[in-house]
């Protein structure tokens, strides 16, 4: 892999924004016709530059050789809650990397950087949500260890 990852500063945010813009374009307006694909470029800035600042959250950038931005990923911690009181979850919120560098180790790498900095966090487990047709993406979390935990389910009304 020739390219680095870095956590993202108030100075990369428009770089984050770009990247969720692509990923809402290229992920959920093809799968979820409800999607308000103008989200990120409307309400990204302010609440990318809300995570850099927050210790519960982590805002990766992968950087290509030449310094590039080529992906992300948006990583939380969700604390115990009533509900759940023994569950810490480090939950991996977005991810992704340009086409052109996809399976060449980026998504690992920013998969394995969250996992680290999740434990560090206290988490004793991760989460992640994927549209069920982007198998893509289910067959790389499977490969990481995800594992399907609860099951949503939709129906026209």
């Amino acid at each position: 892999m020739t390219s680095s990852v870095v956590r993202a500063t108030p100075e990369s945010v428009p770089q984050l924004v770009a990247s969720a813009a692509a990923l809402f374009a290229e992920d959920g307006g093809r799968r979820d016709p409800y999607l308000d694909l103008s989200w990120p470029r409307r309400e990204g800035p302010a609440y990318f530059t809300d995570l850099v600042h927050r210790n519960d959250s982590q805002c990766l950038l992968a950087l290509s050789a030449t310094g590039s931005p080529i992906g992300h990923l948006i990583g939380r911690i969700r604390r115990a809650d009533p509900l759940r009181p023994g569950a810490v979850v480090g939950v991996l919120e977005s991810l992704r990397v340009d086409p052109a560098h996809r399976e060449t180790g980026v998504a690992t790498a920013l998969t394995e950087e969250f996992f680290a900095w999740a434990r560090e966090s206290g988490a004793n487990q991760a989460s992640v949500t994927a549209y069920a047709a982007n198998e893509s993406a289910i067959r790389f979390y499977r490969g990481r260890g995800f594992a399907p935990f609860e099951l949503t389910l939709h129906a026209p009304v």
